[in-house]
């Protein structure tokens, strides 16, 4: 199990409740969480066998940019 982290241009509860059917529905994502009050707005990823390129993608295919930081 690994932790994730992500830039994201997620900025209130609304674009949070678009992404999160998709994160829910994974099955290797077993845990997430956005901090708004964070200037990057982050997202935090609790997951197994999943490519930080698999959540960037599910992200923006919702229409928000995602980032992975290192």
């Amino acid at each position: 199990m690994k932790i994730l982290v992500f830039k994201t241009t997620l900025t209130n509860i609304r674009h949070i409740k678009n992404v999160r059917p998709a994160l829910n529905l994974h099955p290797n994502i077993k845990k997430w969480n956005v901090d708004l009050h964070d200037c990057d707005k982050i997202l935090r990823v609790v997951a197994e066998n999943i490519p930080a390129t698999e959540v960037e993608s599910i992200v923006s295919t919702a229409g928000y940019l995602c980032e992975e930081l290192k």
